[in-house]
């Protein structure tokens, strides 16, 4: 995930300071040294990162009192804010309109994934915030994209107005607002074309749609890993559109990072949304607090429950806990478990939202979910009762069971030991919000 090598160095950089009794001019300078070199590593514009080290060394001298808090949780604390300051601060959410369509058209260069983006934007509204939607394909440039924005809105759940007659775009956007305002839908989002790169001909195109119709969110899509090239395509936007907020794609690549921790400083347009994987769930509101944290290592619980919240069916989730509450855990509870955490998404995002833990390698995750969907198998080759009553499980019930799921009497061994290890320990775990904790549970060893 982006950040991830530099969230590791911050890591090193704190744990250093904390050997030391007291945050002297020298320690702090050697600090500095080192984050500095750790966020130009990071693709941090240089001008940003002279700035933020001058904010954090300026801050840390004028500290009157210094004994409250350790060396490193000083230097942490000054750290996190001024980097939260730097991503924005603040909540950057967009606002809906009251009895009328809230526009946003979504621009930005070809290839970074608006139309996906545009139906990531449908179903977040709809499902967060209970909004009807319409998505409108006025991208009549690319082939297809009226198709991939029709199946998008399918799969979203929402409608969408499309104009197959060689329409002019601001012609298309203005009837899509009128079916929009006319059938009462709260959100309208209108999918633009891109070029590879910016040209007239687009500017010209997206100011004839801006002003077809009321525009309240010109959302920039930027690709995250695009480095600071993404900081000059926000620049070149938003001196034709009154760009109002970015959408940054990629951030659950290997990114550096760069991108996000330099373009609200150097174009002052807020982040509002990042992209965090290929499916239509996988958006987020930024939130520059919450973004601080994972950078500096500390997790995102609050993101991670609201995933939970979100995502995880409560009710099934409930019956699990008051089982487990009640001394009852079977392997249809452990099955249950594993499903309500693959909803989550991969093993690696939410245990990196958890503060705390050890870091593990990708090929440890790898193998962990690899076993997980192994258990799966093993446990749907039981039968009712064996899933009731694990214990009852011996040699030539065992045998029937790798032979059915095509799997080994030493992975059914160590299915059978883990399910021991949870039940021994979930009894710790007294609601659905610690789901992130059950799910480190199936990595350790």
């Amino acid at each position: 995930m982006a950040f991830e090598n530099l969230s590791d160095k911050f890591q090193r950089i704190f744990k250093k300071l904390k050997g030391q009794s007291t945050l002297t001019e020298k320690n702090m300078e050697d600090a500095l040294e080192e984050v500095r070199v750790a966020l130009l590593d990071a693709d941090v514009n240089y001008q940003v990162v002279k700035d933020l080290l001058e904010a954090i060394r300026n801050e840390a001298i004028g500290q009157k009192v210094l004994t409250q808090l350790s060396p490193s949780q000083q230097f942490i604390k000054i750290v996190h804010d001024k980097i939260e300051g730097l991503l924005g601060g603040g909540n950057n959410d967009v606002t809906f309109n009251s009895g009328k369509p809230t526009v946003m058209l979504l621009v930005g260069l070809q290839g970074t994934g608006k139309t996906t983006t545009a139906g990531k934007l449908a179903l977040l509204y709809k499902s967060k915030y209970g909004k009807k939607v319409l998505l409108c394909a006025d991208d009549t440039q690319r082939p297809a994209a009226i198709d991939q924005l029709d199946t998008i809105a399918k799969q979203a759940g929402v409608d969408i107005y499309e104009d197959r007659s060689g329409s002019k775009t601001s012609a298309i956007a203005k009837a899509a607002y009128e079916k929009a305002r006319g059938e009462r839908y709260d959100v309208l989002i209108v999918d633009t074309a891109g070029r590879l790169q910016i040209d007239a001909p687009l500017m010209a195109e997206l100011k004839d749609v801006h002003s077809a119709i009321p525009v309240d969110e010109t959302l920039l899509l930027v690709d995250a890993m695009a480095g600071q090239d993404a900081v000059n395509v926000a620049l070149a936007f938003s001196k034709e559109l009154p760009v109002t907020g970015l959408v940054m794609s990629k951030l659950d690549g290997d990114a550096r990072g760069g991108a996000a921790l330099s373009i609200r400083k150097m174009t002052g347009i807020p982040i509002k949304y990042s992209g965090t994987g290929e499916k239509l769930e996988d958006i987020e509101n930024f939130h520059p607090d919450r973004m601080a944290d994972r950078i500096l290592g500390m997790g995102d619980v609050m993101t991670l429950i609201e995933d939970i919240q979100s995502k995880v069916d409560e009710k099934q989730t409930m019956k699990t806990s008051k089982r487990l509450m009640s001394g009852q855990f079977d392997l249809n509870d452990m099955l249950s478990v594993m499903r309500q955490i693959k909803k989550l998404g991969s093993l690696s995002k939410i245990l990196k939202m958890i503060p705390g833990l050890p870091r593990i390698s990708d090929g440890q995750l790898a193998t962990v979910e690899s076993e997980l969907k192994l258990y799966e198998v093993i446990i749907d080759s039981m039968t009712v009762a064996e899933r009731k009553k694990p214990e009852m499980i011996k040699a030539s019930r065992k045998d029937r069971i790798v032979n059915g799921s095509g799997t080994s009497n030493e992975e059914v061994n160590r299915l059978l030991k883990r399910y021991e290890i949870m039940k021994k320990q979930l009894p710790q775990m007294r609601n659905m919000m610690q789901m992130g904790q059950m799910a480190d549970m199936f990595r350790q060893r």
